[in-house]
């Protein structure tokens, strides 16, 4: 294959720098997500470079953004999948202001620079310059823009699919999900995690009822109390370790590259389940108590209490399946399971030629990393798309130390200039390989 038309690498980079500044700085927290801001920025983009797109309006000003360069029709559709929202902020614990774009120290601050408008910045940037260089296309290549991904999906992919389920036609998806790491198991070598899979997430609402009264009068049917111990037991439930299949070959290939010292099993993992969160969280259905509230004033003894588990499922585990169990284990007639939002999706294949691909440009980039097949602990929009036999990979050419990381969904959280830089260059190799003529 040829090499393909050449790039000034430091223009395109300035650009998407500038780009990515005033996407962070457009604030689409969800809730209440008001998406439609970032639509109308990336729709004037397009329009300036002479693309169409369209819009897909979910009410509430909660919209999506879809727009395709035209293949010969040789190839199906190479999808490019980002969502536009982002979770919201605690500004004032924040070092710099959430929404500014501030570049700092080497790095771009910001809310969404890693989860994910880092990556729909460079999404955006191959999909325009393709267009710009007029280059020759095998596939039609898609850049779909959801809205709603961080609350569920309901306004954003699962509306989609519901009312435009002819828009999501691809062979092949690029999302978030993956990205690379420069230290797993304190072994300080490049890992890009390729998600294949995710694990499927089941929030539950406890609601706990009970007799109401005066705090001067305690009796044994107060329903904070019902509550309590619920979560107690709950806290207390240890549900067994389980090595799914992708996760073999996830463990297996970090062991054969020295990575990982350890058999891909249970009994090898265990030690270091117990002290990474992160390890027993592949492992493991987890839950976090995320909500509680109850009573109305101090000397009330309520009649109702609530709280919000976010519990996330291994592949193949059946959310009515442990819904018993949690009821088992609870064990209250009292307390009851109110489903709030429930997903779940196949696993992709890890043997095609889209993971192949990733494989080499990776390689191409940064030599000595070590490429798996992963499963992301959290949902994605990948999971509507893989159940409808679509290949969706979690994919980012960025390569982030562990601690900057943590910054999704938290404080300050921030992207490298360097590895955004990486990440751009990665998006458009592999998009420019599996798509052009």
């Amino acid at each position: 294959m040829s090499t393909g038309p050449a790039i000034n690498w430091d223009t395109y980079f300035d650009e998407a720098v500038e780009l990515l500044g005033q996407f962070i700085r457009i604030d689409t927290s969800n809730p209440p997500g008001n998406e439609i801001l970032a639509c109308n920025f990336l729709g004037a983009i397009l329009h300036h470079e002479g693309i169409d797109y369209d819009l897909y309006d979910a009410g509430n000003r909660r919209v999506s953004l879809r727009a395709v360069l035209k293949g010969d029709g040789s190839r199906r559709p190479f999808m490019l999948l980002n969502h536009t929202d982002v979770v919201p902020v605690q500004q004032e614990f924040w070092d710099e202001e959430p929404f500014s774009g501030h570049i700092k120290d080497g790095y771009i601050w910001g809310r969404g620079t890693l989860d994910m408008k880092g990556l729909g910045i460079a999404q955006l940037m191959t999909f325009i310059t393709l267009k710009r260089m007029a280059v020759p296309l095998a596939r039609d290549v898609v850049f779909f823009a959801q809205a709603d991904e961080e609350a569920g999906s309901e306004f954003g992919m699962r509306f989609i699919e519901r009312e435009f389920p002819e828009t999501l036609d691809a062979e092949y998806v690029i999302n978030e999900g993956g990205g690379g790491t420069t230290e797993v198991f304190g072994v300080e070598r490049p890992v890009y995690s390729i998600a294949v899979a995710e694990k499927g997430p089941l929030w539950l609402r406890l609601v706990a009822e009970g007799r109401p009264g005066h705090g001067s009068v305690p009796h044994e049917d107060n329903a904070l109390d019902r509550l309590v111990r619920a979560m107690f037991r709950i806290q207390e439930w240890e549900r067994p370790l389980t090595v799914a299949p992708v996760l073999e070959e996830y463990f297996g290939r970090l062991n054969r590259a020295g990575v990982y010292k350890g058999a891909a099993t249970v009994d090898a993992l265990k030690a270091a389940a117990e002290k990474d969160p992160r390890i027993r969280a592949l492992l493991s259905n987890t839950i976090s108590a995320t909500t509680a509230s109850s009573g109305i004033k101090h000397n009330v003894i309520p009649a109702r209490a609530e709280a919000t588990l976010d519990i996330r499922l291994l592949p193949g585990v059946k959310p009515e399946d442990f819904e018993a169990e949690l009821a088992a284990v609870i064990n209250d007639p009292k307390v009851s399971l109110e489903r709030v939002h429930v997903g779940w999706s196949d696993t992709n294949p890890h043997d095609t030629e889209l993971f192949r691909v990733m494989e080499e440009v990776i390689h191409d980039h940064v030599e000595d990393a070590v490429v798996v097949p992963g499963m992301t602990v959290g949902f994605t929009d990948s999971s509507v798309l893989r159940n409808r036999g679509m290949i969706s990979y979690g994919f980012s050419g960025g390569l982030t130390t562990p601690d900057i990381a943590r910054g999704v969904h938290g404080h300050n959280e921030r992207v490298s200039l360097e590895s955004f830089r990486l990440n751009c260059q990665m998006v458009w190799e592999l998009t420019r390989r599996m798509c052009c003529t």
